[in-house]
């Protein structure tokens, strides 16, 4: 069986597939920058020519797309152990996988978040994860948003988080009337 090519965001092994997508995507981007570089000096005997400056100016986006490349291998997504744990909860509760928020200090790695009502939750497999301000930036950038009245939680033991996903999925609630913005705003603010 064939495996997906890209992952969409939110789906397990997402950052896994971005790490290898954005390595390839930067060796190729700097393979057409030194294949132009040699094909001007080929041809003109000289680095003074017009593929030279095209060359060049190819860098750029190359540059970019390595620095995103950086980041992504820096990245860790959900583990096998835990996805295992957690996938018996995602039909009853909207799921995200491999959720990787940058903020302007730290970076906060959320294996898996969940969804239901007012509630959103999520589990982090990093010992370096700072969960009270992963939290705070989380309620931040949903106030910001304009989406209210959600209540955020962060957990850094499976056992608790698998808890928690069981009493939210008991819960007799009408979804939350700005599910898909708050799902969409997740998406944006995470790799």
């Amino acid at each position: 069986m064939m495996k997906k090519l890209i992952i969409p965001k939110g789906a397990y092994g997402y950052i896994e597939n971005r790490k290898v997508f954005s390595a390839l995507r930067t060796l190729v981007y700097f393979l057409v920058c030194i294949g132009l570089y040699v094909m001007g000096y080929v041809t003109t005997g000289s680095n003074k020519n017009l593929l030279t400056i095209v060359a060049i100016l190819g860098t750029l986006p190359a540059c970019k797309s390595a620095v995103n490349m950086i980041v992504f291998l820096r990245a860790r997504g959900c583990s096998e152990a835990l996805k295992k744990k957690v996938c018996v909860y995602d039909a009853n509760l909207t799921a995200l996988y491999d959720m990787y928020f940058t903020s302007y200090q730290k970076n906060f790695a959320v294996s898996h978040m969940a969804l239901k009502g007012n509630v959103l939750c999520g589990v982090t497999e990093d010992p370096k994860c700072d969960i009270n301000e992963a939290e705070k930036h989380l309620e931040q950038m949903l106030t910001q948003e304009g989406i209210k009245n959600v209540t955020v939680k962060i957990f850094n033991h499976t056992e608790k988080y698998i808890d928690r996903l069981s009493q939210m999925e008991k819960l007799e609630t009408d979804e939350h009337r700005k599910l898909e913005d708050l799902i969409r705003l997740l998406y944006s603010i995470s790799l």
